[in-house]
């Protein structure tokens, strides 16, 4: 199969200034209603129900139904790597506006992508761990035997990830900083026990905010002196 026309056809979804902002809005990873995408997206309901019938038959989607309402999240991570990917290309490219504001400054600083922590305090996580030795590779990432003890005393289940689908290490091309963070299972659980442990609250969007005991804890995990 040519693979041409594949690329064109999910490029001509994404092109769609409303789609874009309808997929935007689930990168967080929460599921969505109908009615909070159209405002997302800033069109009606019926505009964004057809907007999300096409993106649900190109599989960009998954929809379940739950009482009166369906929620829509994306149908997999590699969607929002897609999509972070073409952000870090607007934004190197110039096709974003040159003035920011506060949101702008606070999604670079830490967000979700996903599942799993981005911005600057996801690419200083991967730097860290690889500095440490505790992640080797670049494109393709591996946990070396002290990452394995570490990750592991982290709190980390690795054997449940190992045994799972998805890739437990993956590097994910960050938008705002133009390195890599970290994907995969593992950026997923690391970003998971950081909520646990109440070193990371999530606000509106895919703002992530570190608390104060966060800070010192993510620093003294991942940029130590």
């Amino acid at each position: 199969m040519k693979e041409g026309p594949v690329i064109a056809s999910v490029a001509a979804l994404l092109g769609d200034p409303a789609r874009a902002n309808i997929l935007t809005a689930l990168m967080d990873g929460r599921a969505l209603t109908v009615s909070e995408l159209a405002e997302a997206a800033g069109v009606t309901l019926q505009t964004a129900s057809g907007h999300l019938a096409k993106l649900d038959a190109a599989n960009l989607l998954t929809a379940e139904k739950q009482g009166r309402h369906r929620y829509f999240r994306l149908s997999g991570p590699d969607v929002a790597q897609v999509l972070e990917a073409l952000m870090g290309l607007a934004q190197r490219t110039g096709a974003t506006r040159v003035r920011t504001g506060p949101k702008d400054a606070a999604l670079r600083s830490a967000r979700v992508c996903y599942d799993h922590l981005a911005g600057e305090r996801g690419v200083a996580l991967l730097k860290g761990a690889q500095r440490q030795g505790l992640i080797e590779g670049g494109q393709d990432l591996a946990l070396t035997p002290k990452g394995r003890t570490f990750f592991a005393d982290f709190g980390i289940d690795l054997a449940r990830l190992e045994n799972g689908r998805r890739p437990v290490c993956r590097a994910c091309l960050d938008w705002s900083e133009r390195h890599s963070h970290l994907g995969g299972a593992l950026g997923a659980a690391i970003l998971s026990t950081m909520i646990d442990r109440q070193w990371v609250r999530r606000d509106a969007g895919r703002v992530l905010t570190f608390t104060c005991e966060g800070i010192e804890g993510f620093d003294a995990a991942f940029s130590p002196s």
